[in-house]
């Protein structure tokens, strides 16, 4: 049983597994490489000259991974209410947890196959959404969205710090406590 699954590995969702795996919450990453970042040339993200998108997937993976996150490559396919929270089903296997966050994308129907509420996007080429209140939170207990399927803009800086915002509210409940995550220098 995890903490919380995460599925998808682009900026959003390699920064929500980043924090949760950091604040010690035991995470999968599921991805099915298909993340749109794969595609980009970056010159606008905080912190960064340039970089190509497929380099910048496969640094926030790895920055998960250094945490403590699991991660397999495979297309999460249903997400389903169990006695003790939730299960993701995959084309390789299934996988428990108590929260589930959901960082696809453009795509949606992951979401609506399991029940989620969606709604008509507003970023241009986005479709549909995840209907999701402030925290990240959707129809279904226990399941959060962030990135571009929760509504944000594409890009790359913005949705990855809706990732983090949405993990920061996950690890805050977990915790019954509000988390906060500040290193500071060593002197």
């Amino acid at each position: 049983m995890f903490d919380i699954i995460v599925i998808g590995a682009g900026p959003a969702g390699g920064s929500a597994a980043l924090f949760t795996a950091k604040a010690g919450k035991k995470t999968l990453l599921i991805d099915s490489d298909q993340s749109v970042t794969r595609k980009a040339w970056v010159k606008n993200h905080y912190g960064l000259a340039e970089v190509n998108g497929p380099d910048l997937v496969e640094i926030g993976k790895q920055q998960a991974q250094s945490f403590g996150a699991e991660l397999v490559m495979t297309k999460a396919v249903s997400i389903a209410k169990t006695d003790d929270g939730l299960r993701v089903e995959t084309e390789s296997g299934s996988y428990e947890a108590k929260h589930v966050i959901l960082a696809t994308g453009f795509f949606n129907d992951l979401a609506e196959s399991s029940g989620i509420t969606t709604k008509p996007g507003t970023e241009p080429r986005v479709k549909t959404i995840i209907d999701t209140d402030a925290s990240g939170r959707t129809n279904v207990e226990g399941v959060w969205a962030a990135g571009t399927i929760a509504g944000v803009s594409v890009h790359t800086i913005i949705t990855a710090g809706d990732g983090a915002k949405v993990a920061i509210n996950v690890i805050s409940e977990l915790n019954g406590e509000r988390y906060v995550d500040h290193d500071v220098l060593k002197a």
